[in-house]
This record gives structure tokens, C-alpha cells and sequence, in this order.
């Protein structure tokens, strides 16, 4: 029957964590409307592959993926106390749909990590969900890495020029300078000569060998004002495998302020490089040199009652062309408009949030930008969208 597991395993009794686990070493398929709920661990010895239906991974307790065969699902949902913890890849072909807990894959083996494949996505995911390790995609342009440690999440945006056929990143809390996750270190006092100074509490990697424009985002846990008192000058940095110290890698202006913010780098081939992170800028120059002013920030209440229901800068009346973007948190742009009135009410109007839009944003802080280009003129602030 179509809407019917057809399932060929055998269970053992495992003794990893005194928890049963499920073997296959047979065929299981999930088929198209079906579903299977791992309440215990995963080893995967034959091939899982050709799923259409859903693979949740749910309860209280610490679960594990291991064997010696890459399970490939079609939609995943993580609703775990605790984390799931993978020994062994896991594919995904659809949605993976972060509720509770996260998937946790080794930052000492780089092999194993978490596929989201071809026009696969995610949603659902925050601090306490997410991917704790590495993530990885196939045949995909444009993708924000859900990635981040057992606190926060921390991701990683990627626009490239053309389709990457893979690329894989992972975010550390770690010092570049001592990691604890690799052999290597990567001083952060040895810089290129426009480089001030360069974080020390944390670092991503990617991995890619498509030219690609990066957006790294830092929260207060970054500690930016131990680099700098202006957020300005706060840039991405790289560690060049060629000359073996950091570069400056920026491509835009930061947006933000020293407790929270975000910035995108120049196109660069992330293969060149060992890691990225943020940094300060010795000196002003292209694109810092540029005034940014700071506005107000701004309330938008999209509750119907007729007050604070769309973003709203009356100071924008008084030039004849502008032009405004809305970022999240993180850096993701999800909104923008050439000569914008009041048309955001918490909805995106760009095709990057790829489920669940029609629904609205999510609430909480996003960053906005105004451009006046007769007047040559840049502005940011803050806004709070509320529901």
C-alpha cells in the first residue's frame, strides 16, 4: 500500500547508552504520506535511500545515527530534549524541520556532517535547534548555513556566483589562535596591514570552490568592543592558506552596532581560505569611508489596529528616490524596495525564505538600511516587528 511503511529490519539490543537501537541491514522505505518515529538510536548498515514520506527523531533521550551507510531522508523533524548526535551523515531531499534539540556532528571530523540536498531546506530553526556541527549542501547558489554551538545559533550565509556542487561550513567557539578542533592554529596577531585586529572567541569554516559572497553576523557573545569602539570599522577576515595570515575580506558596509550586527564580504573562493571571522579595520577607506547615519529605531506592530501596522520613515517624503532593505538578525536580506513609502507590514517580498512566508516573519529585531542616492546619503537602525 502506497501511504504504508514497507519495512525489512531486524532489531538489536544495542549497547551504546543501554538504549535498544534499530538495525537495518535490510530495506526500509518510507513512502509518500508515511512516516517513522526513531525513539532510539539509528545504525544504518544498507541502503536507506528513496524515502518520500517523514523521519522524525523524537523524545527524551540522547540519541545517536551511526553504521556505515548514509541514511537519505526526504523531510526530518528533530523534536528531542536532548541532542541527536550523528556517527554517520545523514541526507536530506526536503525539509528538515528544527523543533527542539540539535543535530550534533563532530567539529574534530569534518567528514561527517549534515547534507541538505539540491533544493532541500530547513525551517523552525533558533538557539535551541539547530545544527551543532557541520552542514553541508549540494547543487545550491544561495543558502544560509543554520549552524552555530550549544548556545547560539551562528550562520552563515552564502551567495555564490554560479551553483555550488558542494559546500560545507561549521561554526566554533574557539579561540583561532589555540583551537581545540584542529591541529593548526592561525595566530591572530599575524594580520595584513589594514587589519587592526581580529577576533579571538570564535571562527567559521567553509568550504567551497565557487567565487562567493559570505554574511557572518555577531551577537554581544562576540564581544566586538574588545576589538573596537565603532562598529564602523568591524570587518570579515580570512586566513589565507597563500600567505598565511589574515585578510581583510570586506564588501560592505557592517550594519549594526557593537552588540549586534552583521556584514558581507567581497566575492572570494572559500577553498583559498582556512577559516573566516571579524575583525577591525586599521584605517577608513572604500567601503568604510562612507557615512553612515543612524536613525530611530522603529516599532512595527502588524496587528490590524491601525497603529504601527507597516514601517513608516515619514523623513523619506521629503527626497524624490530611495531605496530600503530589511535584513534579520543574521544578515538575511528579506525585504527590499526602490522608492519605498510604507509597503513592509512583516511580510518578505524576495523568493529567500522558502517555507512558511505567506505566514509573515518571525517576530523580534531586524536591521534596516536607507540609501538616498541623489543625496548620497546611507542611514541604518533597528526595527521590532510584533504581532
Amino acid at each position: 500500500m502506497k501511504k504504508q511503511l514497507s519495512l525489512l529490519f531486524i532489531l538489536l539490543a544495542a549497547i551504546a547508552s543501554a538504549q535498544t537501537a534499530l538495525y537495518n541491514n535490510g530495506n526500509l522505505r518510507i513512502h509518500e504520506g508515511g512516516s517513522i518515529g526513531f525513539h532510539t538510536n539509528l545504525i544504518n548498515v544498507s541502503p536507506l535511500d528513496n524515502n518520500l514520506g517523514l523521519a522524525g527523531f523524537y523524545g527524551s533521550q540522547f540519541l545517536t545515527v551511526s553504521g556505515t551507510l548514509t541514511p537519505q531522508f526526504y523531510d526530518v523533524e528533530i523534536a528531542l530534549e536532548n541532542d541527536l548526535q550523528l556517527a554517520l551523515g545523514i541526507d536530506n531531499s526536503n525539509n528538515t524541520n528544527f523543533i527542539l534539540g540539535n543535530i550534533r556532528t563532530p567539529l574534530t571530523q569534518p567528514s561527517i556532517f549534515y547534507t541538505f540536498l539540491d533544493n532541500s531546506f530547513y525551517t523552525g530553526e533558533y538557539d535551541f535547534s539547530k545544527i551543532e556541527g557541520y552542514a553541508a549542501i549540494t547543487n545550491q547558489q544561495d543558502f544560509a548555513f543554520p549552524i552555530g554551538d550549544s548556545q547560539f545559533l551562528r550562520p552563515l550565509i552564502i551567495n555564490s556566483e554560479s551553483v555550488n556542487l558542494f559546500a560545507k561550513s561549521a561554526y566554533f567557539f574557539e579561540n583561532a589562535s589555540n583551537p581545540i578542533s584542529f591541529t593548526n592554529s592561525y595566530d591572530t596577531f599575524e594580520t595584513d596591514l589594514d587589519v587592526e585586529r581580529v577576533n579571538s572567541n570564535e571562527f567559521w569554516r567553509l568550504e567551497g570552490t565557487i567565487p562567493s559572497n559570505v554574511t557572518l553576523s555577531w551577537n554581544q557573545r562576540s564581544a566586538m568592543a574588545d576589538l573596537t569602539d565603532d562598529a564602523t570599522t568591524i570587518i570579515p577576515v580570512g586566513w589565507s592558506k597563500n600567505s598565511q595570515r589574515w585578510i581583510n575580506l570586506v564588501g560592505s558596509i557592517p550594519v549594526g552596532s557593537l552588540n549586534e550586527g552583521f556584514i558581507t564580504t567581497t566575492s572570494f573562493i572559500p577553498d583559498d581560505y582556512e577559516i573566516i571571522t571579524l575583525g577591525a579595520s586599521k584605517a577608513p577607506y572604500e567601503p568604510l569611508s562612507k557615512d553612515v547615519i543612524n536613525l530611530d529605531n522603529f516599532f512595527v506592530s502588524v496587528n490590524g489596529d491601525g497603529v504601527n501596522d507597516s514601517f513608516y520613515v515619514a523623513e523619506l517624503e521629503d527626497y524624490d528616490s530611495n531605496f530600503v532593505q530589511i535584513y534579520d538578525r543574521y544578515g538575511l536580506k528579506v525585504f527590499e524596495m526602490v522608492n519605498y513609502r510604507d509597503e513592509f507590514n512583516g511580510f518578505s517580498n524576495l523568493n529567500n525564505v522558502p517555507f512558511g512566508a505567506e505566514k509573515g516573519l518571525p517576530i523580534g529585531v531586524y536591521f534596516y538600511t536607507i540609501d538616498l542616492p541623489g543625496e548620497d546619503l546611507s542611514f541604518q537602525g533597528f526595527l521590532y516587528l510584533a504581532r
